[in-house]
């Protein structure tokens, strides 16, 4: 898929009617879709346990919080990248406490402008954990493929007495020769003996 065919959900933690309004501006249909706004973080907190998003925008201060810790624990949803807004005097303390957690942190007024490039940075960072996040899933079906082999071969050794470098190479070969990978022949092998 396309970079620009991609559609980003967003989760916006704001008690600011103006920035509510403002929402479709900056998170512009049909890239933005869908934008949930609540105005807390108990709000926040349960659409978040709800489903995933993309992007979580906190717009501190809000009704019940802060919100510094939600942006913290909001950046360990699986792929959700986190950007704060934070009024001048509170920006020193929220930026020693957020940077380190991965969260992008802007000072308030922000002009259009400048939020148009924040989100070329939110997509840049999202599209980065997602390569990462390919790269993972792959590394663990590799894992569990070895897992599935090395089991099949403890079965072979154990009911058929074969050596193991012996159980190896059945494995492969069998493979080879039908054309199909060593994790259909680990399976048929543990449905057989296992």
């Amino acid at each position: 898929m396309r970079l620009k065919e991609r559609v980003y959900s967003v989760l916006v933690v704001s008690a600011s009617e103006g920035l509510n309004q403002a929402l479709p501006e900056m998170f512009p249909p049909p890239s933005f879709s869908p934008i949930h706004v609540v105005s807390d973080v108990s709000a926040a907190k349960r659409a978040l346990s709800e489903r995933t998003f993309d992007f979580v925008v906190v717009n501190s201060p809000l009704f019940d919080d802060s919100g510094i810790r939600f942006a913290i624990d909001a950046t360990s949803s699986s792929g959700t990248v986190v950007l704060f807004l934070a009024r001048a005097e509170q920006y020193c303390d929220a930026y020693d406490k957020l940077v380190a957690h991965g969260v992008f942190l802007m000072q308030k007024p922000i002009p259009k402008t400048l939020f148009q490039t924040a989100s070329g940075w939110l997509i840049s960072a999202r599209e980065q954990i997602r390569k990462t996040e390919k790269k993972t899933l792959s590394i663990e079906e590799k894992m569990n493929e070895i897992r599935l082999v090395n089991r099949a071969k403890w079965l072979l050794i154990s009911e058929l007495k074969m050596t193991e470098p012996d159980a190896h190479r059945l494995i492969e070969k069998q493979a080879m020769d039908r054309c199909i990978a060593k994790r259909q022949v680990a399976e048929e092998i543990i449905r057989t003996y296992g």
